[in-house]
Order: structure tokens, then sequence, then C-alpha cells
């Protein structure tokens, strides 16, 4: 990030500069860094949180059902935006990332809200949320930066496109309308399956997969053998 000087020559600024904004910058700088190294493993954690109030809640049918309508959107979507992103080589702008810029977060956040509600718990909602704030949102911050910096065509993207809660049309950008002809995806704005393949996003559905078992396991134990 680009960090004005507090101070020169060793002095101290006078007492009517502010200087908080530089220390906080610092401050969010650093956290960035650890959000990106620690937000993988914190999702294990999550996931044994989200076993360990299994221990303790016998799932419901109505609940569980009701988690379809958010864990199939989000994981189609992630699915849908891995077969486009090609990470560091060039701006995505097409396909899901014409209507949200994060279409990998928003399906990530649409997965685990999604199970939350399939497991009806206060607790595990309440860490999804602080887990959004605390680690989600200073990552993306650092992830757009780096791309503010790498790619020029960057900042017409985001005047054009929302961050997270997506568009209901799509507006592209005139470097992303380049992608197209006569209406149709040209190879460097359509889905590729192996994109989707070399970013090992079937993981997300195999992983939803096994969290629907842990809950129909749970349901079982908790009807013969708990009780």
């Amino acid at each position: 990030m680009n960090q004005n000087d507090a101070s020169k020559h060793g002095d101290y600024p006078p007492s009517h500069e502010p200087v908080a904004p530089f220390a906080l910058s610092r401050w969010m700088a650093r956290w960035q860094r650890v959000a990106r190294r620690i937000r993988v493993p914190l999702g294990f954690v999550a996931a044994g949180l989200y076993l360990w109030e299994l221990y303790g809640n016998s799932p419901r049918p109505v609940p569980v059902l009701a988690s379809l309508t958010l864990v199939l959107p989000g994981l189609w979507l992630r699915g849908y935006a891995a077969g486009y992103v090609k990470k560091n080589r060039e701006l995505t702008m097409t396909g899901p990332y014409a209507y949200t810029r994060n279409p990998l977060y928003l399906g990530s956040i649409l997965t685990a809200f999604g199970f939350a509600v399939a497991l009806m718990s206060l607790a595990f909602t309440c860490v999804l949320i602080g887990g959004f704030l605390i680690i989600y949102v200073p990552v993306i911050a650092s992830e757009e930066d780096f791309l503010r910096r790498t790619f020029p065509e960057f900042t017409e993207y985001c005047r054009r496109v929302p961050r997270l809660i997506p568009r209901l049309m799509p507006r592209l950008t005139p470097a992303a309308s380049n992608m197209t002809k006569n209406g149709q995806e040209t190879e460097q704005g359509s889905f590729s399956f192996s994109l989707y393949r070399r970013h090992r996003e079937y993981n997300s559905t195999m992983g939803a997969l096994l969290l629907y078992a842990s809950l129909a396991i749970a349901r079982l134990l908790h009807g013969h053998v708990w009780h």
C-alpha cells in the first residue's frame, strides 16, 4: 500500500497533525498478511466447531432441506467462477465476474451460512460472521490492492462491478467487452473445465457432501444411541 511518512528527519509531527490514519494503515497491512496466512487453518477450526455442535444438536429435516437453498447456489457459484479465474495472470471480468468482483468469496459465504441454517446453531453463526469481518474483509482489501497495482484496468472494473453483492445485470468494462464477439463469449472469456480442475474446486463439493453426511449420521446417533 502507498503510505506517507508520519515524520521526517526524526522530528515528531506537530500535535495538530493526525497520526492515527498512518498507524492504522500500517496495522491493517500487518493484519492483512496475518489474515491471508491463517484463513485456511481457521477453516478447519470452524469445521471442528461445526462437528462439536453436532454432538449437542440433533439436526432437523426442515432446516437441513432449507440449507440447500444457500449451499447449492454457493457451490455452483464457486465452481462457475473457478472455471473463469486465471489467478495473477490476467484480470477476470467476464462470466460471474461481470456481476460481482468476488464470486468465489460470495459462494463460500452462501455455503457456510447454509450449513449454519442446517444446524440452527447461534454459536456457529456468530463464528462465521466474526470470521468474515476479521479475516475475509482484510483479505479482500489486500487482494484488491494487489489487483489495482497489477492491472491498470482494475479501477474502471471497480466502478462498474460491485465488490460482493452481485448486480442483476452484467456490466462489462471496455476491456471485458473485447473478450466477446457477436454476443458470444470467446475462448478468453468462457468457462474452462480445465481451469475448474486445476483449481480443484470439486473439493468444495466433496466437503459439502461430507458435512451433509455428518448431519445425517448425527441425527441417527441422537435418535438411537446418545438418547
